[in-house]
């Protein structure tokens, strides 16, 4: 279904706030910029700021909501004979090797994770995202194995699962924050990945294999 105007138009005003909040928060740092600083900027009132963001991390971290279901995307788009840790393993390599600025493989990101470093708060809602990334791919798995719903075991994997996307975020943000390049850093994860997928065991790897009996 086509966009309507008012949507596109909300949309672009959404936008344009996360915009002009960004780029304060970049030059001056999170906690030193007020909610009322960013309305004043971006022209618009306070009300019409906390209409689109409920809160003031949501106007830096708005691209949140399609990091939550990145994981759970990957595995229900699993390929045949492939696993939900294969899968996971398969799209995070294809990410790094193409320096995807989704991973935060490009310029500018090390200032970026410079403000979320900096601010107690945006690590606090980064960690909060974390477990909302856990929780999702926990559903999935649970929904796409059909385990009961006292069964560890879609715990216990989206556990050790997440913990690849994981690390490897983290390891971009530490790289690109110490100055290195994305095609730099892109090398360094694609190791990275090889090393840990070494690390899980022959079950994890084997779990809810698309097609399996």
């Amino acid at each position: 279904m086509a966009e309507g105007l008012r949507e596109r138009k909300k949309r672009q005003t959404r936008q344009y706030i996360s915009d002009v909040a960004t780029g304060l928060f970049i030059e001056r740092g999170f906690d030193a910029v007020t909610v009322a600083e960013v309305a004043e900027a971006a022209n618009v009132s306070v009300n019409t700021v906390y209409n689109y963001f409920p809160a003031k991390e949501d106007l830096f971290l708005d691209r949140s909501k399609g990091v939550v279901d990145r994981l759970s995307r990957w595995v229900r788009g699993r390929r045949d004979g492939e696993s939900a840790a294969g899968a996971v393993l398969r799209e995070l390599r294809e990410e790094v090797e193409s320096v995807s600025p989704r991973l935060g493989l490009m310029a500018g990101y090390a200032k970026f994770m410079r403000v979320v470093h900096d601010s107690p708060a945006l690590r606090s809602r980064m960690w909060a995202i974390g477990q909302e990334v856990l929780l999702d791919l926990e559903r999935t798995l649970r929904e796409e194995t059909g385990a009961a719903e006292d069964d560890p075991v879609p715990a216990l994997m989206a556990g050790q699962i997440s913990w690849l996307h994981s690390t490897v975020m983290a390891g971009i943000g530490q790289r690109m924050l110490a100055g290195g390049t994305p095609t730099e850093v892109s090398r360094e994860m694609l190791v990275l990945l090889d090393e840990m997928e070494g690390l899980l065991s022959e079950k994890v790897l084997t779990y809810a294999v698309r097609g399996a009996e």
